[in-house]
Parts: C-alpha cells; sequence; structure tokens
C-alpha cells in the first residue's frame, strides 16, 4: 500500500520502520530533518509537507504529540486548510496520538462529515514494542474501518483492539497509561524503601517479581539502574516513553476524570509526582527516572 506516516518522533519512527519492511511504500514527513533523513536510509520517501506526504496515499498514520498538533494537521490552523479540506481522494486516517477523546471525536467528526473513515488507534508497548513490532493498538472507529485498518496494524503491532465508537481508542489508552503510571510510581518507591534499608535491588526486585508485587514496571522495565539489562533505568533513563508524555497522559486523565466526576486519588497522586519530576528538570528523561525522584540526597551513582 502506499502510505504516508506523519510523526518521527521515538515511536513514530519504528512504526514507520516496520510498514517499510512489510513491503508497504511509505513516504514520511516530520518537522525534525534528522527523522526524516533516518527515514530515507531505510528505504522511505520524503515529503516537504504533510499535505504533499499525503496526496497520493491509500493510508495516513499520524503520531503526533498532543491534541493540539492533531487538531492543526487534520483540521488546519490560523486560516492553512488541514488534511481533510487539503486531500481531493478519502484515503483511510488511522491517528496513533495519545491525545484528549473529546479532541479524537473532534476530529472524527469532521472527518466522517467530509467523507473519511478516521480512526484514533492508540499505542501501548513503549519504543521496544515499536522497534519489534508488537504495539498494542487500542482502536475508537467504526468497526468497518477497524477491519480495512486491522492488516495495516498487524504489522506494527501484536495486539489489535477495537475498543468501540470515536474516541474510545483515546478513554481506554488513558486508563492503561494512568495504572502504569501508578504503578511505576508504587514499584520506585518500594525500591528505594528496600535499597534504603539494606536490600540488593536486584534481589529485591526478583522477590517482588515473583510474588504478589510483580507489574509490568517491575517485571519488564525495572526502574533501577543496572538491575535489568537493556532498560531506560540502565541507559541513564535516555531514551523511551518521557517523563514530560507521561505527565501529558495522566494530566489526559485527571480531565477525564473531572469531566465525568469520577474519583481517582491515585492516578492524581501519580499526576503531582510526575509534574513535579518534570518541573525538577527531568521531563526529557524517560518516565522510569521517577525513581531519582525517590533518591534525592543519596550518590545516584550507588546501586
Amino acid at each position: 500500500m502506499n502510505i504516508a506516516f506523519i510523526g518521527l518522533g521515538n515511536m513514530g519512527a519504528p512504526m514507520a520502520i516496520n510498514l517499510l519492511k512489510a513491503g508497504h511504500d511509505v513516504t514520511v514527513f516530520d518537522l525534525v530533518e534528522e527523522a526524516i533523513q533516518a527515514l530515507e536510509a531505510e528505504g522511505a520517501s520524503r515529503a516537504a509537507s504533510a499535505e504533499a506526504a499525503a496526496s497520493e496515499a491509500e493510508v495516513v498514520v499520524s503520531m503526533l504529540p498532543a491534541g493540539a498538533h492533531v487538531q492543526s494537521l487534520y483540521l488546519g490552523r490560523d486560516g492553512a486548510p488541514g488534511l481533510l479540506d487539503a486531500l481531493e481522494h478519502r484515503p483511510l486516517l488511522i491517528d496513533s496520538s495519545t491525545i484528549a477523546p473529546d479532541d479524537a471525536r473532534l476530529v472524527g467528526t469532521a472527518a466522517a462529515e467530509r467523507g473519511f473513515t478516521y480512526l484514533d488507534a492508540p499505542v501501548s508497548g513503549g519504543v521496544g514494542g515499536a522497534k519489534a513490532g508488537t504495539l498494542t493498538f487500542i482502536v475508537g472507529g467504526e468497526a468497518a474501518g477497524f477491519e480495512q485498518a486491522r492488516p495495516l496494524l498487524e504489522a506494527m503491532g501484536k495486539n489489535i483492539f477495537h475498543a468501540g465508537e470515536s474516541g474510545a481508542g483515546q478513554v481506554a489508552k488513558i486508563c492503561n497509561n494512568m495504572l502504569l503510571g501508578i504503578l511505576m510510581s508504587g514499584t520506585a518507591e518500594a525500591l528505594a524503601l528496600g535499597v534504603k534499608n539494606g536490600m540488593d535491588p536486584a534481589v529485591l526486585s526478583e522477590i517482588m517479581k515473583q510474588s504478589s508485587g510483580g507489574n509490568w514496571a517491575l517485571n519488564v522495565y525495572n526502574p533501577w539502574p543496572g538491575v535489568m539489562e537493556g532498560s531506560a533505568a540502565s541507559r541513564d533513563y535516555q531514551g523511551g516513553f518521557l517523563t514530560d508524555l507521561m505527565a501529558k497522559d495522566l494530566g489526559l486523565a485527571w480531565e477525564l476524570a473531572l469531566g465525568s466526576k469520577s474519583s481517582v486519588p491515585m492516578g492524581s497522586q501519580a499526576r503531582n509526582l510526575f509534574a513535579l519530576h518534570s518541573a525538577q528538570g527531568s521531563g526529557r528523561l524517560d518516565f522510569s527516572s521517577i525513581q531519582t525522584l525517590y533518591r534525592q540526597g543519596e550518590d545516584q551513582g550507588k546501586s
């Protein structure tokens, strides 16, 4: 298929590479020149704009930082038309950004009015899952559009879920990431408590992994440096899922809770912790660096 891929960040770039590996023709656009060059080296074609990338595409896939960027891409901004008004044909539109459900519904409604099929399809699985092609896609939108998109999503992911109507993919993703933020902050807290009371973090981690405290953050993405080879914690928290993005997602969960009068005390606490961590200068570090928030005052090189 002829695919336009818009947004080549830590997640978008490996997703686009997997589409290339699956034999698709991929045209890419990003505001960062180095990101485009990296995809060109993998066999992608470059475009000078998002509109140019999508001009002959059968499918448009976007992976952008926030709802404002998604609205700008599809609906336009400052008098400039978005893809919905600029394109003469009607490609399938798949947005894999994590944004507010209302933003997804706004774009989805506008797309439907113009004859497009639009899916909100946020992902779970992190950069490792994006590179390995094992992401989970959580899709909101029409069932027919979901079935049309499934073969393409299977080139980038392992688990493909239809969550429901437009916006449902974002609701499910926000709930998932709120839980992830709670689990990561709780795991970091437990490890810090054990280490400060004489435990080896690797030994404590293995005990908890095999006990009732086992969870994804502990089992797959251990936040203590040196415990898990290949984890972000063992490479100075570089790359991965940024603290700023986790703080953004927890903010989305808080907004969703306010709108539905839902009680999220643990989600609110996780939001505050990641906001504090970001404000202290760790926004561009992987979100597992929340571990350092519990290690202040000690030698950070000590394990």
